[in-house]
């Protein structure tokens, strides 16, 4: 099953099905709801697989339509979250964290400090993190009821603004895909298109031009489109020209969806490698890449930067070691690619095969874990707080 596959149909046409025949086919393992009226906590925490080891994964917080979307969106999320870890080499299984709630007007202490205590009761099974709506300052208050937070302040031993750290990762990843399609590593020979200049898309952009190489912008934030363009010499384009660029790679660092049915027929490019989640709005775009002669680098291993400097956390955290961590992202896509080859299957299911072999392979030796397994995480942690 693709990491982002879709879920079952009953979900998708809104009809809400049993619980328990969804968690089978979904493969998680539990899911938890957590409501506390007087804090006015709305929020599901879903952990997918820990076979591997703890569920890590962020926090989100979103204005969702629908209880039913919530659901969705959280098994989605920490399904993928599993693939991620497993592919990525980690000692981690996958979940995620969402609330229900206005980011803009709904927060305070009581919130999170709720939603912090149905984490500990968990008992280490899930580790949280910042997700989108989410913040440094509420994983604040999240850390004064429970220790199994990641991604919180330095002060705390946390290990600050992820950013550069997946754009770092998503430059090995790149330069593995350059082998891959040309055989060569040389960044600055190539031209890239880079849809999306946000935290991490501009700490990328900024490495692509440090190998002076030519590259094409665009963001619905206009100062950050004017900010490459000035600092940093890049070509600006409007969101819709980007998929039109005569430019050897595409780098989607935003939006996900955005190689579909309707932009894939305007690609000149050769490949496609960048930061965002989701690239491929369907399977079959995935397959239709691959009929057309583009290499495509599987997201979730690309941008697997953040998840691999959180984890660092959990020991103890060390730049340096972080720092090496990301160069393994080169290695796992050049497994990808040679699993490719070797079963003759896109990329995006060969990512899949490797992160389910792992899986497979290390759960025949362990079993999901059960809590209580991170002593050198809490010791560092009350020894910090």
């Amino acid at each position: 099953m693709h990491a982002d596959a879709p879920l079952p149909a009953s979900f998708r046409s809104g009809v809400r099905p049993m619980i328990f025949e969804t968690l089978a086919s979904t493969g998680h393992e539990e899911v938890v709801f957590c409501h506390n009226k007087d804090a006015g906590l709305k929020a599901i925490i879903a952990i997918h697989n820990t076979v591997l080891g703890p569920a890590l994964g962020g926090l989100r917080m979103w204005p969702y339509k629908t209880e039913q979307d919530a659901l969705n969106d959280v098994l989605r999320l920490s399904r993928g979250m599993t693939y991620k870890a497993a592919v990525s080499g980690l000692n981690l299984g996958g979940g995620k964290g969402v609330i229900i709630g206005d980011p803009s007007k709904d927060k305070s202490e009581a919130l999170f400090r709720a939603f912090g205590r149905y984490v500990n009761s968990l008992n280490g099974r899930y580790i949280t993190a910042e997700d989108v709506g989410i913040d440094v300052n509420d994983m604040e208050w999240v850390l004064k009821e429970t220790d199994f937070v990641t991604g919180v302040h330095q002060v705390h031993g946390g290990s600050g603004d992820p950013s550069p750290f997946t754009a770092y990762g998503t430059l090995q990843g790149l330069m593995a895909t350059l082998n891959a399609k040309f055989g060569n590593e040389e960044v600055g020979k190539y031209s890239y298109a880079v849809q999306g200049v946000g935290h991490v898309g501009m700490e990328y952009v900024k490495l692509l031009r440090e190998h002076g190489a030519k590259v094409f912008v665009t963001d619905i934030n206009k100062d950050s489109v004017q900010r490459c363009v000035d600092e940093f010499g890049c070509e600006a384009v409007s969101l819709d020209d980007i998929y039109d660029v005569d430019a050897d790679v595409y780098s989607p660092c935003a939006l996900g969806g955005t190689v579909n049915h309707s932009t894939i027929p305007r690609f000149k490019f050769k490949a496609i490698c960048g930061a965002a989640n989701n690239q491929l709005a369907t399977e079959d775009c995935g397959d239709e890449v691959e009929r057309r002669g583009i290499i495509y680098a599987p997201d979730y291993a690309v941008n697997a930067g953040g998840l691999m400097n959180v984890s660092l956390e959990i020991d103890g955290y060390n730049r340096e070691r972080a720092m090496r961590m990301m160069r393994t992202i080169y290695h796992n896509l050049g497994k990808i690619f040679a699993i490719s080859k070797r079963d003759n299957i896109p990329s995006y299911k060969a990512a899949d095969r490797m992160a389910e072999e792992r899986i497979q392979t290390i759960g025949k030796i362990r079993l999901p874990h059960m809590g209580n397994g991170a002593p050198r995480f809490l010791g560092r942690m009350r020894g910090l707080g």
